[in-house]
């Protein structure tokens, strides 16, 4: 896991404005809906609100965002719809890795990618290496991805390296797809849905829960605002006592 902590093991540091916040860009479709338009319309706006959401993270001092563009259960949508949402991965990819680059956003993309078009993975990978050294943010695409995906090849990828040695929690830890973020501080789904959809299993064990019913298409810097508001009202004690934190809270002012 490199410098990260575990929140099973150990007890990370926690602030203000959480390092790592991981989403789950619900509501797309409906969007269009009430519109009375295509659902494909709201997949493009939903587009312009991933924007807005890697922006406002940077301005608030957010160091990881990792975004659910696609679970491993999404192929079971239309086959003219996941079609679409290929055709718009690809063009965002096109469009947006030089800017990325230029922002200083170190770009991942974390899933199976067996399945994708050759183009695509080409795309994935020469933006990943052009945005390798970027330190502002580090933004993840989870595309084809599922959690229980994450955890199986961890724990394959855990006996290829010793077939012979026991499989531990900082075995499979390493070997998961974002081993090189820390878990994440604070989840966001939007869309009114209060489930976590196999994303992120392992890593989301101590995260804090927030679900909105705003649809991704509307969600802006003021949504965000207000998930990090509730954010801060939270208590994490990763099973500690109140007045542990207190204790603890103490000793950091009299240092």
């Amino acid at each position: 896991m490199g410098e990260f902590i575990s929140s099973t093991t150990s007890v990370p540091e926690t602030g203000s404005v959480p390092r790592h916040v991981a989403i789950i860009m619900d509501g797309n479709g409906r969007w269009a809906k009430k519109r009375y338009l295509p659902r494909v319309a709201g997949h493009r706006r939903g587009v312009e609100a991933v924007r807005e959401a890697v922006k406002a993270c940077i301005e608030r001092g957010v160091e990881y965002l990792t975004l659910f563009a696609f679970s491993s259960e999404n192929w079971r949508r239309p086959p003219e719809e996941v079609s679409f949402l290929m055709q718009l991965f690809l063009r965002s990819l096109e469009q947006e890795l030089g800017k990325l680059d230029a922002n200083g956003i170190r770009f991942r993309v974390v899933g199976d990618l067996t399945p994708f078009d050759p183009r695509i993975v080409e795309h994935i990978r020469r933006g990943e290496e052009l945005t390798a050294k970027n330190t502002r943010l580090t933004l993840t695409v989870a595309a084809n991805y599922g959690g229980r995906w994450d955890v199986l090849q961890a724990v394959n990828r855990c006996r290829e390296a010793d077939p012979r040695a026991p499989i531990t929690e900082e075995c499979i830890a390493r070997y998961l797809s974002m081993s090189y973020a820390p878990e994440p501080d604070l989840f966001i789904r939007t869309g009114g849905e209060q489930r976590v959809s196999n994303f992120l299993l392992w890593q989301l064990a101590y995260s804090e829960f927030y679900f909105t019913d705003a649809l991704w298409p509307d969600f802006n810097a003021q949504s965000l605002d207000e998930a990090f508001a509730s954010y801060r009202r939270r208590e994490r004690r990763f099973g500690r006592t109140s007045e542990q934190l207190l204790q603890g809270e103490a000793v950091k002012q009299a240092s």
